[in-house]
């Protein structure tokens, strides 16, 4: 009987011919992920997926075997004996082992009772909340303890049995054939994927996997001060890890959104202030609603387009240091009052009579107003 032909080790992992190393271990890596012994332990399919896209991989980051694909095919390797066998696996599991030197591709030890993955949600709150803090409900799908058999696969009231491929060991000895030799490894049983028991009759609720995805809420407290981008880590509280291991961790990721006349710079906030050209010369003081209340901005006389006034203590609280503060800065937008009535004209007609150029000159230079007008570009 013919064996089936194989797929072009190109074609499995996605890659161009000219693919350099950097590509081919990235596209490797992908599929690795996609096929997780801790997402696929009762998936059949997915050993064999993984195991044509494994020796795709062998076959492509050994420049030789390469070359050799190149010239004369699946053909040529076996003649020259150099084709992948991963016949003495037992699984997946085991598979990943040898791949990631006992290790998961996403970092997580293999070697003993893998621990559970994290999740991230998304929380969006208003700028008025990042001032304050508060707690805030979120909803998230976790993979927990099955709640009928609790987590060990059996259904309620009936036995577990010693594991007879391993004989309660939950570890099997497997041999990988390298360029260098016959390779012993320590897997985990591909039956009782390290448990060292078998259920006599599965859950039904979890279908014996001992785990099952549950809908959880939990109260965050979102700290005054948190600024756009950062995450609160609860330890624990995400995926559960194999029997033995800890769960993972829940990330909140909090998205502050936009404010209409308030922006935030660093523990700053930041705003424009309209000021009358005639106030802006004689000098004035503008109420500017803030986030906790009202602030008063003192306008010196003679302000010009683009200063900056500064009402210290007034920005966002610094986070986790109680009674700190940003301060406020206000950048002046000097405001050409329109639409004058006639009285308006002539009063501006009469100050207008007796401007000198005392009244205008600056020492500032040409590259400093520029600067200043174009908001220091």
């Amino acid at each position: 009987m013919s064996s089936p032909t194989k797929r072009d080790p190109y074609d499995v992992l996605g890659v161009a011919r000219d693919a350099d190393e950097n590509s081919i271990k990235k596209a490797f890596r992908k599929l690795a992920r996609e096929l997780h012994p801790d997402v696929n332990a009762h998936d059949p399919a997915a050993e064999e997926k993984f195991k044509e896209a494994a020796e795709a991989y062998e076959i492509l980051s050994d420049p030789e075997r390469r070359a050799t694909f190149d010239r004369y095919g699946h053909e040529g390797l076996r003649a020259g004996g150099g084709a992948p066998n991963f016949d003495g696996f037992g699984s997946i599991t085991d598979l990943f082992d040898a791949f990631f030197g006992g290790s998961s591709p996403f970092g997580g030890g293999r070697g003993g009772p893998a621990a559970g993955g994290d999740i991230a949600v998304q929380v969006d709150i208003t700028l008025a909340e990042a001032f304050t803090g508060l707690k805030r409900s979120v909803g998230y799908e976790v993979v927990a303890p099955c709640e009928d058999c609790n987590g060990n696969g059996a259904q309620p009231g009936t036995p577990l049995n010693t594991c007879s491929r391993c004989g309660g060991a939950g570890r099997l000895q497997a041999v990988r054939r390298t360029a260098f030799g016959q390779v012993v490894q320590t897997v985990e049983c591909d039956t009782c994927h390290g448990d060292g028991r078998i259920a006599e009759q599965p859950c039904e609720r979890c279908a014996g996997r001992g785990r099952e995805v549950q809908d959880r809420e939990l109260e965050v407290d979102i700290p005054a001060g948190i600024a756009d981008g950062q995450r609160i880590r609860l330890s624990g509280r995400g995926h559960a890890g194999e029997p033995g291991a800890p769960a993972g961790d829940l990330y909140v990721l909090v998205h502050v959104l936009p404010h209409e006349t308030l922006l935030r710079d660093g523990d700053d906030l930041v705003t424009v202030l309209d000021v009358p050209a005639p106030l802006a010369a004689l000098g004035t003081t503008i109420e500017v609603e803030l986030l906790d209340g009202p602030a008063e901005v003192r306008v010196p006389a003679g302000t010009q387009p683009g200063e900056v006034l500064a009402v210290r203590g007034r920005g966002m609280p610094v986070l986790r240091r109680q009674g700190r503060a940003g301060d406020l800065r206000a950048v002046v937008d000097v405001v050409v009052p329109r639409r004058l009535s006639k009285e308006q004209k002539g009063l501006l007609e009469q100050l207008a009579a007796t401007i000198t150029d005392e009244n205008t000159r600056s020492d500032e230079t040409v590259t400093g107003k520029l600067r200043r007008l174009l908001g220091g570009r």
